[in-house]
């Protein structure tokens, strides 16, 4: 099995080096590139072509959310993962909208390093459901209507409620209950199904929706209006 190519960004050599001896220690990660600004990042990218890419909100050059639209728009297999000292902080959400796949706090423990990079990497969200739930609920409640209102949604697309026709019930069900934060298990339990199933119609959402993963699938129902901010 290949092991999982990561780039790491920032501008300060220190946590450079760092999450890079975290991430090379394990036996399926490798690091194969670092850069200390936006722009260097994604020449990074075009050349090492990795599966993650660990990216800095604040650096010089380019900053990490001009870097991160860039990346998400040319290079869609490599997956965006924001770091920041703030776990509420403007640009990820920005991010978000961008294409990023989550965000990690610069003081996470190494094994929540290694383990967001692997979610992330397999496809998954990197916020847990619960955190998912705040962080996208506090945008919502920031920005009411979200960017999409009266720009473009997720991924540069809009996210107006009709796209919602194109799921079964089931699946806009689906949408509802990911959107509240709850994991494939407490779905499974309020649908009646097996989380196999549950896993089935989360890919159904995303692959008729064009979204990436689970996170910017929760900003879809809140700009399309299927969850409201603060909802139960």
């Amino acid at each position: 099995m290949q092991p999982i190519r990561v780039v790491v960004a920032d501008d300060q050599e220190l946590v450079r080096a760092g999450f890079g001896m975290i991430l090379d220690a394990q036996p399926d990660i490798e690091v194969v590139g670092e850069a200390c600004d936006g722009a260097e990042a994604i020449e990074a990218v075009r050349v090492h072509e990795p599966d993650v890419l660990l990216l800095d909100v604040r650096m010089p050059v380019m900053d990490g959310l001009e870097a991160a639209r860039r990346v998400c728009a040319e290079y869609p297999a490599t997956k965006v993962i924001m770091l920041t000292t703030f776990d509420v902080d403007d640009y990820v959400f920005d991010a978000l909208y961008a294409g990023a796949s989550g965000f990690l706090l610069k003081d996470v423990r190494r094994d929540d390093l290694a383990h967001g990079v692997r979610m992330v990497a397999s496809g998954e969200a990197l916020l847990a459901p619960s955190v998912t739930r705040r962080l996208i609920g506090e945008f919502a409640a920031r920005r009411p209507g979200g960017p999409g209102a009266a720009a473009q949604g997720v991924q540069g697309v809009r996210a107006p409620s009709r796209l919602l026709e194109q799921l079964t019930v089931r699946e806009q069900e689906t949408l509802r209950l990911l959107a509240r934060g709850l994991s494939n298990a407490e779905i499974a339990a309020e649908l009646v199904v097996s989380e196999h199933t549950v896993k089935t119609h989360v890919s159904n959402v995303l692959a008729k929706l064009g979204l990436r993963d689970r996170v910017h699938a929760v900003v879809f129902a809140y700009e399309a209006g299927a969850v409201v901010a603060g909802q139960a």
